[in-house]
């Protein structure tokens, strides 16, 4: 009933407004043909007085519709003055609502922007995480590929064996204790010389890393493939023993047992595992195989036998420094005996004074408890003597 059908002037018409404007000119249109209507028959009012009753009775009619058309009209103005109010209302709740969920629909849109900023900062920090751990991947890859490059080398390789080695050796031990890349008598130069206590012959190390043949242990996918990468693995071996036996194991010179160094914790665990005919081997021939753990724990025993060593060496002088601390702690006794001596004096000084002091205390108390109130008065009452020397009694 409030939609709006057309614009009038710029006003808009509802439906409403449109009928009762039909209902009123509908009413229009009846009373003017009633009139009209009156109007004849009042012509005819002298021929036919059944017709001027006729049209008397139809004034009556028309009087009372008239009447009735502005009861309607009033009512209809009243129901449109509702309606008015009515469409003002819901228009105000409307708008009232569409307010309020045009501030809800802001504050959301606000915390959903804010929520997605954050979104992205995490995004944004964790990717530049990625992103730095891609780069340090990509630094380990060249590192890992340089280093594959340097252990393809023998020179290279053996290079790295022997820096490993030193770099144990130069942390556990002093440098006067070892010698690198020494001469021996017979030409031949190890890596590392031991040097023992009390003039015993020096304990021989050589660094070997054989990898080519343990790579072909691992990258073989046949049999036979694996055959011959463990009988290379064996002629390495054997080939590294031999030359450690023969060029460095002199007696009187070096010790009878040499250490053949694996710079590889899994090389020298899948020697052990699985050619124990080797390490056999290399017993017998007075070669100890180490890996850089054990290397470790070697050259701490070594350190701590060269340290027993050295105590002993220097067992006379510790005897002297004994006897020089036995002296002053008997010096010590006799001027602390002194000294309890002095104090015990000093104890017995200060007893007496505490004796004399007290003695002091007590005749001074008797002295204040003496009666001298009775005394006075018989003074003052009495006629004043004539004043005459006394002498004090001697106490």
């Amino acid at each position: 009933m409030n939609e709006v059908l057309f614009e009038l002037s710029g006003r808009p018409v509802t439906v409403l407004e449109a009928a009762l404007a039909c209902g009123l000119l509908l009413l229009a249109l009846i009373f003017w043909l009633v009139l009209k209507t009156v109007r004849q028959m009042r012509q005819r009012a002298d021929a036919d007085t059944a017709a001027t009753e006729r049209i008397h009775e139809l004034e009556s009619h028309l009087s009372q519709l008239l009447k009735s058309q502005g009861e309607m009209t009033g009512r209809m103005q009243t129901m449109a003055e509702v309606f008015g109010s009515r469409q003002s209302d819901m228009m105000r709740v409307v708008n009232e609502r569409l307010d309020g969920m045009g501030h809800k629909l802001g504050l959301s849109m606000a915390d959903t922007s804010k929520q997605t900023q954050e979104g992205l900062r995490h995004l944004h920090e964790r990717l530049a995480v990625i992103d730095r751990a891609q780069r340090t991947i990509t630094d380990l890859s060249g590192q890992v590929g340089q280093l594959q490059a340097i252990l393809s080398n023998k020179q290279t390789r053996g290079a790295f064996g022997q820096g490993r080695m030193e770099a144990i050796i130069q942390d556990q031990m002093a440098p006067s204790t070892y010698s690198f890349q020494a001469t021996l008598s017979n030409n031949s130069r190890p890596d590392c010389l031991i040097h023992m206590p009390n003039g015993a012959p020096s304990l021989a190390i050589d660094a070997k890393f054989p990898l080519e043949a343990f790579n072909r242990l691992r990258e073989a996918e046949s049999e036979d493939q694996l055959k011959y990468a463990q009988a290379q693995f064996r002629k390495d071996f054997t080939k590294h023993i031999q030359d450690i036996g023969e060029k460095y194991l002199l007696p009187g010179e070096t010790q009878d047992t040499a250490f053949f160094f694996v710079p590889s914790e899994s090389v020298f665990a899948e020697l052990n595992e699985n050619f124990e005919d080797l390490v056999q081997k290399a017993h017998r021939t007075r070669v100890v195989i180490v890996s850089p753990s054990l290397l470790m724990l070697s050259i701490q025993v070594i350190q701590s036998v060269l340290r027993d060593a050295k105590m002993r060496e220097q067992a006379h002088l510790i005897q002297a420094e004994v006897g020089h601390l036995t002296a002053d702690v008997a010096r010590l006794n006799d001027r602390v005996g002194k000294l309890q001596s002095h104090f015990a004096q000093a104890n017995k000084d200060i007893d007496q004074i505490l004796i004399s002091s007290d003695k002091i205390s007590k005749r001074s108390r008797k002295i204040e408890d003496l009666e001298l109130g009775d005394a006075a008065g018989e003074i003052k009452d009495s006629p004043r003597p004539e004043p005459q020397l006394a002498l004090a009694p001697k106490s």
